[in-house]
């Protein structure tokens, strides 16, 4: 017998965990932080109570798409849609400043043509609405590790930014960014036994490619070294199966996220 889409959709929620629910929330400030990266600092009750001790943690971000009115999507059990069956404008993103006393926080988002939330960030100003879930879990640091190897591109910046300020004391970090031009880099917090290094992308380069190259250099991950990388997902996926097939390198020594993927014509 075929279950009917609402019998599915009351089956899935028995039986997952559905994410927090959406809350509105308006801009109260908007910064350039580069030709790259807009920050947006947003307020709501939904924020109040918000807790985030882990770096590189993740919430879901909704925007109105162009032309309509902001409409909080619903969880069928298995994805957010809106009300007429459509998906919304949703991404993921790092929470770079959180203060749940003021139901405030912080927001970078890329700049990019194309983009559903970037899109709507290049238009919005203060009192633009838009809604957030979260947050989730971030990053633990592994016990006894002594040495970080972190990778990320542009979309990674605000969870590079905490993994450099909460790393524990004696814990040397060797960070990886790859942008799209050299004035998108930005400055990233000083942190003692530290090293960034910046990767300029050139005209025909595969996304990810300059983040890739580093890992696929490397015929073993050192003892006392674990790895935290993210950014386009493919590249992301060259990463895994470098580390973790061709290295055998044990799951837990390192964390992959594919954070994105380029638009489809």
């Amino acid at each position: 017998m075929t279950e009917s889409p609402d019998q599915r959709k009351e089956r899935l929620l028995r039986v997952r965990k559905p994410p927090p629910p959406f809350g509105v929330v308006t801009v109260v400030n908007r910064a350039e932080v580069s030709p790259r990266l807009l920050r947006l600092t947003l307020e709501g009750e939904v924020l109040r109570g918000w807790e985030v001790p882990q770096p590189a943690s993740s919430m879901r971000m909704v925007v109105p798409w162009t032309g309509e009115e902001l409409e909080l999507p619903d969880w069928n059990g298995n994805e957010f849609l809106l009300a007429d069956g459509r998906r919304p404008a949703l991404r993921t993103f790092t929470p770079l400043r959180v203060d749940g006393a003021a139901g405030r926080l912080d927001v970078e988002v890329v700049r990019h043509p194309g983009g559903a939330v970037s899109g709507w960030a290049e238009q919005a100003d203060v009192g633009s609405v838009a809604a957030l879930s979260g947050p989730g879990t971030g990053y633990d640091y592994p016990d006894g590790a002594e040495r970080l190897l972190v990778l990320g591109d542009e979309t990674a910046l605000p969870a590079i930014t905490q993994l450099i300020e909460t790393a524990p004391a004696g814990m040397s970090l060797d960070v990886h960014v790859e942008v799209v031009t050299s004035d998108a880099r930005v400055q990233l917090p000083t942190a003692d036994r530290c090293t960034v290094t910046w990767y300029d992308t050139e005209a025909g380069e595969v996304p990810g490619q300059r983040l890739a190259a580093v890992v696929s250099a490397l015929e073993a991950l050192p003892n006392g070294t674990d790895l935290w990388a993210a950014g386009e997902a493919s590249a992301m996926q060259a990463i895994r199966i470098h580390l973790f097939k061709t290295l055998g390198v044990e799951r837990s020594r390192g964390t992959v996220r594919g954070y994105w993927k380029p638009e489809r014509a």
